[in-house]
Formats: structure tokens, sequence, C-alpha cells
């Protein structure tokens, strides 16, 4: 890898992006159920346009399974509709689902770590405590939902400003990494 300079109205449009992730995520973070709401939207938004081109797509091209596509496009469109209509039910509802997910990882752990004899002890004790702690947090979040989307909103908050600082940090260095093969 080589590091080239990069021109100014490159530095300029890295800082000026990174700022306004910045920005954003402070926002996040300060109010990260209407941050994760906010995603929801958007990807309902992107659904919506898929399902559109879902139909479109297999209306115009013949296939075989014309009619299973447009049938997945509508349901897709019905769908994108709902989370646009109505974030906050598909914020529950994906929340919901991971909490699920976090429930059988949890399961899973202690499963583990109660039937796996080679592993040492502290292994195993620690196994099955971080299954505990899952399933603790799971049962909070199928509970309270709005606890999962708090936590959520707040992470992806912190994740972008994470981003937004770097972002920021490499248009003041005014450096990218390039691998020379790229050069080539």
């Amino acid at each position: 890898m080589s590091l080239l300079n990069s021109s100014g109205w490159l530095r300029v449009f890295q800082i000026g992006l990174g700022i306004i992730i910045a920005v954003l995520s402070v926002i996040i973070i300060l109010h990260p159920i209407t941050g994760f709401l906010s995603i929801i939207w958007l990807v309902g938004i992107l659904l919506l346009i898929i399902g559109i081109e879902m139909i479109v797509s297999h209306i115009v091209t013949p296939h075989r399974s014309r009619f299973a596509g447009v049938s997945l496009g509508i349901a897709v469109i019905i769908l994108a509709i709902i989370s646009i209509g109505f974030p906050l039910i598909a914020s529950i509802i994906v929340i919901s689902l991971l909490g699920f997910a976090l429930l059988f990882s949890g399961i899973s752990k202690i499963i583990h770590g109660i039937s796996n004899k080679q592993d040492k002890k502290w292994r195993r004790g620690f196994s099955i405590a971080a299954g505990t702690f899952s399933i603790v947090l799971a049962v909070l979040i199928l509970l309270f939902p709005l606890i999962g989307i708090v936590f959520a909103g707040f992470l992806i908050g912190i994740a972008l400003l994470v981003t937004g600082f770097q972002m920021i940090s490499t248009g003041v260095i005014g450096r990218n990494e390039i691998n020379k093969q790229d050069l080539r």
C-alpha cells in the first residue's frame, strides 16, 4: 500500500460529509428511538423500490415463474408500505425477531457450556454466563421492545459517529491509501 495526497475538492467533501454524519449521529444518540424508526422508514422505501422493480422485471421479461415473481413483488410492496406507514410497529417486529435470535443464541451457549466436557471449567462457566446474559437481555427486549429499539438506535448512532470522525480525519490528513496494483 502506498499513500497518495488527495485533491482539494475530495478533502473538502470528506470533511463536509464527515461533519454531517457526526452531527446526525449525535442526534441519533440523543434520540435513539427516532433514529431507529428513521432507519426502518428508509429500509421501507428501499423495499418499496425493490418490490416495484420485481414486478416490472417479471412482467416485462418472459419467465416461467412470472406469477411467483409478481406475487412476491406485491408482498414486498405490502410489507414496505406497512414499514413506511407504521415504522414503530415494524421496528417492534424487527427488534422482536432479533430478541428471539438472541434468546436462541443464549440457549445454545448454555447447552454448549453444559455438554462440552472437554473444555476447561472456566471456559464452560464463561459460556454458561454469556448464554445466561444473552437470555436475560433477550427476555428484556421481548418484554420491553422499546429497550431494544433504544439500544439499537444508540449503537447505530455510535457507529455513525465513529464513521464521521474517520471521514473528517481522512479529509484533514488529505491522504488515501491506494494499492500499488490499482495504479497500474
